[in-house]
Order: structure tokens, then sequence, then C-alpha cells
């Protein structure tokens, strides 16, 4: 069984460590909560940016010495950008946690953003951009959040554009790690055969000179109703539609799974047996709910003809209209065990348990146990699901958005008369 314990050190950084004796290996993570939200508007995609330079060089090291020095004894280093949070995070052998915390304090305390690394750097992720363009099933998801939250930083892309992704400087990452890289603001977490005495012990000798940095106020979004269609010649139309929903604080984040488990969650859910298994209409359909820190949003993806994308959306909305008052205890029961699974399956992994931990300091300020977790998955009842549903369904209207071939009739007026 994991024992988890955290602490926080005289500087405010947030120590977790997840203890977990019969691994065989070690995932250590540095956790910013900054990423693609807390942007200015003239910095779109500059978190990215500034997560694919701390690989480039430190004052002792130079690109390709970071990368040997965990190749060479067996490790993985990598790091990603979300919208509201910035993740650096190495997997080891046991013997050399030490090593994992000299790295990445060193490109995180020590980057020195090398001007030809820069520039360098500027042109793969402007590749990356086209890449992301280039995969519909993928920009899709960028068009939805700007029509989901126009202006606001939350619908902004990751990425960045290419006009502003070519204009960052050395002066301007520096600026931004200077406003959110600040002890109060990370977290660091180990999971694997670790004591939290050794985690507080490493995270003082290699983090102990963090400073402090500031907290910008982060301002909630209104969530669009709007209706986006790029029109691009493709096979299909890749489509995603959505509503606004609870936040990861609400006391709704339960039902809210158990809701997008059992109408688009898998091979039993309503969504896969009635668009694809008995009518034919497309061959991936999920449900999803992203939850952030003040707000929400719940939709379904689909890939699907020109011919047949009104029919599946059609199809969709009537059966998330049915789980107002139509939703059996068996499908309940389904969900529910899908989830307790899940929570149960992840403790396995000494990456999915850092990432767990560090996710909910980050989000909630303490760490949710297993059984915990398990007991609030149970508490959800079929009377709650049902009044999530409508709840959703009587807020704000939709927004829509497709990529493919521009043929689609439907409105933002249609769905909610769907739905009514």
């Amino acid at each position: 069984m994991a024992i988890i314990e955290t602490s926080q050190m005289e500087n405010g950084l947030t120590l977790a460590s997840v203890g977990m004796a019969s691994s065989h290996s070690i995932s250590l993570g540095v956790w910013v909560k900054a990423g693609a939200r807390d942007e200015r508007n003239d910095e779109i995609g500059i978190a990215h940016f500034l997560e694919h330079m701390a690989f480039k060089g430190t004052k002792s090291r130079s690109a390709l010495s970071i990368a040997k020095d965990i190749e060479d004894v067996g490790g993985f280093i990598n790091a990603h950008t979300a919208r509201e949070e910035t993740a650096y995070y190495i997997n080891l052998l046991p013997e050399h946690l030490e090593m994992g915390f000299n790295i990445l304090s060193d490109i995180l305390l020590n980057s020195t953003l090398p001007a030809e690394e820069i520039e360098r750097e500027r042109g793969v992720i402007i590749q990356e951009i086209g890449q992301s363009i280039d995969a519909p099933d993928d920009h899709v998801f960028e068009c939805f959040s700007r029509s989901c939250y126009g202006r606001h930083t939350l619908g902004n892309s990751i990425l960045g554009t290419t006009d502003s992704v070519s204009s960052f400087t050395a002066t301007e990452l520096s600026g931004f790690m200077q406003r959110h890289y600040g002890a109060a603001q990370m977290i660091i977490c180990v999971a694997g055969p670790v004591s939290h005495a050794q985690v507080s012990a490493l995270a003082s000798q290699y983090f102990g000179p963090l400073g402090k940095a500031n907290n910008p106020t982060r301002h909630l979004p209104e969530f669009l109703s709007t209706r986006h269609i790029a029109s691009r010649d493709l096979e299909q139309c890749h489509t995603v539609f959505g509503f606004q929903a609870p936040d990861a604080c609400s006391e709704w984040r339960y039902p809210l799974m158990v809701l997008s488990n059992l109408y688009g969650g898998g091979m039993s859910s309503r969504l896969f047996q009635q668009v694809r298994e008995e009518r034919g209409l497309c061959y991936s359909i999920f449900s999803f709910a992203q939850m952030f820190t003040d707000t929400g949003m719940f939709g379904v993806y689909a890939g699907t003809s020109d011919k047949t994308v009104d029919e599946m959306m059609e199809v969709s909305l009537t059966a998330l209209k049915a789980c107002q008052s139509d939703l059996s205890q068996e499908e309940i029961d389904r969900a529910k065990q899908q989830l307790r699974a899940a929570v149960l399956m992840r403790r396995d992994s000494v990456s999915s348990m850092m990432d767990i931990t560090a996710r909910h300091l980050a989000l909630f300020g303490r760490v949710f146990e297993r059984d915990e977790m398990l007991a609030a998955i149970d508490k959800v009842s079929r009377d709650k699901v049902a009044e999530l549903a409508a709840q959703i369904i009587s807020g704000p209207a939709p927004s829509l958005c497709v990529v493919g071939p521009a043929s689609s009739q439907m409105q933002i007026k249609d769905m909610q008369a769907i739905l009514a």
C-alpha cells in the first residue's frame, strides 16, 4: 500500500512522497502551478516554449549532457504544459534519485536560455504547431476551446501561434519564469521506494535557494455558445460539442465523472452503443469531462462522414437528454465500477502515483487517499447523476466545432431544440 506524506519547506515549496516499497523504479516530478491560462495577451504559447527551453542548457550542462546524464543510467526525462500547470518529470532507478534532483533543480534554477537554442527550438515548436493543425482530431479540440472561452486565456492554444512563437525573446521567457516559477507555486513529488525524510533532505539541498514569485490572479471565464466550422478537404468531419460543467473543486466532481463514463466512456456507453453499434454513424466517439480550478466543460468528440454529422449530433444530444430521467441502476453501477477500477489500477504505477499526488496538491491543496476516493464514487447516486445532466442541459447553450467538409447544417438553436 502506498504511504503518502506531505510537508512544506521554509521557502513555501510543497513536498510529497509516495512510498511504494515493492516498486523497482522512482518517478520524480516538479509541478508548477502555471500554464497556458496564465499567459498575458502577448505571451500565447510562452509557457510551452519555456518548458522546451528548460532542457536546452544550464550554467553547468549543455542540452546534450542533460540527455546523456539521464540516459546513461537508463532514465527517462520529459515535461508537459497544460492550461493550468507545467510539469517536469524523470523516471529513474532508486539509486539515482539524487541525480534526478540535481538535474531537475539545475534546469529549473540555472537555465541559461541560450540564444542559439531559442532560435532552434522556435523552429521545432513551429513544426509542432503545423503538425497539430495537420491532425484534425487534435486541432478540433484547440478550436473548441476557443469556441467555449473566446479571447479568455483558457481559449488560447497551448502551443501558441506561428506569429506569437516567432516573437519570444530570452527576456520574455525569463520574465514568465520569474513571475511563476517560485517556491510557493511549485510542488515536488516522488513516488517509489523512498522515505519522506529522503525527499525532504534532497529537496532542501537542491531547491533550498528557490525564491518567491508573483502569483497573478486568474479571471473567471464566461462560457460562450459559439458555432465554428473549419472547412477542410478531409474524409471525415471531426466534431466536438459541449457544455459548461462544474469545476474541479465542486461537489459535482464525482457525479460528473460517472455521467461521462456511462454516457460516452466505453464500449457499453450510450454513445458507443446508440451512435456506432446501432446506427454505424462513426468509428470513434466518446465523451469527456475537463475540470479546471474555477470552471469546467463536458463534451463529445466524434469522427464521422459529412453526410452523417448532423444525425450523429442529433442522436448524441437525444441520448444526453435521456440522462435526465432515464438512467438504469445497472448503468450507474457499471460506470462506478469502472471508476473504482481506474483508481486502484493507477496505484500500481510510480508514474501515475506521482502524477495523481502532484495534481491533487495543485488543485485541492491536499491529497485524496484511495479509500476517500472510493467512498466518494460509491456515494454517487442515480438521482445525483440525473440532476447533474439536467443542470448541464439547462445551463448555457452548447458550443460546437467541426473540422472537415463544411456540410453540417446544425445550428446552436437546433441543438437546444433537441435538448428541450
